[in-house]
């Protein structure tokens, strides 16, 4: 989730810093790295998933009020049907946001969620779409 200016692509020891800084998302809401790899390999099938969430939640999150929601992203019907298929193997519902552009406002759940997690020494969420 690092952005690709040059500051961010290394590792420090300590990249909370980093990883909370106003400029973390280097290409705003006019690109993202989803559709940056999209570029970078333009015959690849490239889905946006898992982003939003810890890892130690990403297989058979067990939260209140059932299975909890994944956005998801690419511009291939086919590849986007396989990654829902493995979220629901996984104990996610997928919501198709859309082509990869979509990545664009999918890409800022993972910083907010990182920075609420530093701020309150929690890392154990998920975040939720609750409809009427």
């Amino acid at each position: 989730f690092f952005s690709s200016r040059r500051r961010h692509t290394r590792c420090s020891r300590d990249w909370s810093s980093d990883v909370c800084s106003s400029d973390l998302l280097s290409v705003g809401f006019s690109d993202s790295m989803g559709e940056m790899t999209q570029r970078l390999l333009p015959a690849a099938k490239v889905v946006k998933a898992f982003n939003c969430v810890n890892n130690a939640h990403m297989f058979k999150p067990d939260f209140p009020g059932g299975q909890p929601e994944m956005f998801i992203c690419g511009n291939d019907a086919e590849a986007k049907a396989s990654v829902t298929a493995l979220l629901q193997q996984f104990g996610w519902t997928a919501l198709d946001a859309g082509g990869i552009d979509a990545a664009r406002y999918i890409e800022p759940f993972g910083v907010l969620g990182i920075r609420q997690a530093f701020k309150t020494g929690q890392w154990n969420y998920v975040l939720r779409v609750i409809t009427k």
